[in-house]
């Protein structure tokens, strides 16, 4: 039962120092990685601003979604609960219910000033803000076309990332002039919500040649072969497909002669350049192009110049990101409004950068199930505040909570995560959960990532059910229906299926047991299809 934050008041300072209600400036974008962020991983990128979050504040490593995908995750983050009780499983046949209640509603009625720009990407038309201004479906990165909130589109010249953070700063400049009865701020909660990284990677302009004379490592399990792995193995999101990473939108080197089935989305994301713009994108990848086909590749080469392709130009969409990331700081601090701010940057799930050979999301194992987490306090918090590492195990479902919080709102008791607020204080409680709850519905779709569920314990244990439904008779030839376990402290890649093989009892008995708490915990109605014993 969530009790009210008027009643711990005068037991928890968090609470007492929540009544101030602090401004939520929370940053998320699409399909970015831990492993593509230097805080957490330097191997392959540099991202200075978004490490200043981490720097100045606290670092989650052990952070992650309930379901690795775009829409879903959104509706989990804004609902604080898991797909199935939000409603909204999948992007293919999914529309959100904006009717239900959600955590902006909720800071709306506390006398928030609520806004959403960027990426909405649930279908419906978004409720609970004071102002939007999104983008459609996926959004265009080269002269974008925007929806407000009179339902009315334009377009506007520019790059998309550039062009929210504009939105951005002038919606903080109006925010900052806004008061209340009795002269204070009033509070407000800004979502801006990003296109990058997400697939087709079309990069800024001024930043076409950076990254090309880097030569990216490949990941350890670049050439996995999915043994003991059955829904691994029949995915569709390969680098060495054709199929799956096209060559013309996936990786620029256009051929009129060959095109793939994107090439046609692809044209018409460049039409969308102005004459000098497309004339120096052109000059840019018609001659990799060129020199590419002049060299022939085949099998593991071509997968490689796949690879590398794809690493430089997602690289090159994050470095504008990461410099707008620096505008935002630079704006919170030159106008004081970090004194009174909570700043979060997250993406929506985490991404493959070639880890078993793949690009995209969806699965469980930890590149895509785990994401990036920073978040930094109101310099004037009235509380202690934690720096550095927090290593418990918390969820994007947990962000609601949180905010709610930190704005003195009484959480709802059909929230399903808790606030990370005694964690954004140092606090460490001894109640706090052991294991964290994954459920992917989008079966079949892009991708062909089989619906699965499954438990991630602290101490680094998995246990993952692929599972077929009745409705997919007449549409899958390979119907799987298996099991897969994983010991994270031995097997960080999960490539090594233990589910079934001799010494492992206990720990399955035990996963098995914390798998069915969850599930009753959450209501998943998935137990009464597959019962665990």
């Amino acid at each position: 039962m969530k009790t009210s934050l008027l009643t711990l008041a005068v037991l928890m300072p968090c609470a007492a120092a929540a009544q101030k209600q602090y401004n939520v400036l929370y940053i998320m974008t699409d399909d970015h990685t831990a492993q593509m962020m230097s805080c957490y991983d330097k191997t392959n990128v540099s991202t200075p601003n978004l490490d200043r979050i981490a720097n100045d504040g606290v670092r989650f490593v052990n952070s992650y979604v309930a379901n690795s995908l775009s829409g879903p995750s959104r509706a989990c983050m804004i609902t604080g609960k898991h797909s199935h009780a939000n409603g909204f499983t999948n992007n293919e046949h999914g529309v959100f219910d904006g009717s239900q209640q959600t955590m902006p509603k909720l800071l709306q009625a506390a006398g928030y000033s609520t806004a959403l720009i960027g990426k909405w990407h649930l279908v419906s038309t978004p409720t609970g803000f004071d102002h939007y201004e999104i983008i459609p479906g996926q959004g265009e990165y080269y002269n974008p076309t925007f929806i407000t909130m009179d339902g009315n589109t334009h377009i506007e010249k520019g790059y998309l990332t550039n062009l929210l953070t504009d939105k951005a700063i002038e919606w903080l400049d109006a925010a900052r002039a806004q008061k209340n009865a009795d002269g204070t701020q009033k509070p407000f909660a800004l979502f801006l919500h990003e296109k990058a990284c997400h697939r087709d990677w079309l990069p800024e302009i001024k930043y076409l040649h950076e990254y090309e004379d880097v030569t990216f490592p490949l990941p350890h399990d670049f050439n996995d072969n999915f043994e003991g792995r059955l829904a691994a193995a029949d995915q569709e999101m390969n680098i060495g497909s054709d199929h799956d990473m096209t060559m013309d939108y996936d990786i620029k080197m256009y051929d009129a002669n060959n095109p793939s089935r994107l090439a046609e989305t692809y044209l018409s994301y460049l039409g969308r350049l102005d004459s000098k713009d497309r004339a120096a994108y052109d000059q840019f990848y018609d001659s990799l192009a060129v020199d590419f086909r002049s060299r022939h590749l085949t099998g593991q080469a071509l997968k490689e110049f796949k690879y590398q392709r794809f690493m430089r130009d997602y690289a090159k969409v994050l470095k504008t990101f990461d410099d707008n990331v620096g505008r935002l700081l630079d704006y919170l601090d030159t106008t004081g409004l970090s004194e009174n701010t909570l700043v979060v940057y997250t993406s929506d799930q985490g991404f493959y950068m070639g880890e078993h050979g793949w690009f995209d999301k969806r699965f469980m194992y930890e590149e895509s199930f785990n994401t990036p987490l920073v978040m930094r306090m109101p310099t004037k918090f009235e509380g202690n505040v934690a720096h550095g590492d927090i290593t418990e195990m918390v969820q994007n479902i947990d962000y609601a909570p949180t905010f709610l919080d930190l704005a003195g709102v009484e959480i709802p008791e059909d929230i399903q995560g808790v606030s990370l607020l005694p964690l954004l204080e140092g606090q460490h409680p001894k109640n706090w959960r052991q294991s964290i709850y994954y459920h992917y519905h989008e079966y079949p779709a892009e991708h062909k990532v089989r619906r699965h569920y499954g438990v991630r314990t602290a101490d680094g244990w998995k246990l993952v059910h692929f599972y077929p439904v009745a409705a997919e008779d007449t549409l899958d030839a390979q119907k799987i229906d298996a099991w897969e376990m994983y010991d994270l402290n031995t097997d960080p890649g999960e490539t090594h299926n233990l589910y079934g093989q001799k010494g492992t009892e206990k720990q399955l008995k035990r996963l098995r047991k914390e798998l069915k708490k969850l599930q009753i915990q959450y209501n998943d109605p998935i137990l009464e299809t597959y019962p665990i014993k």
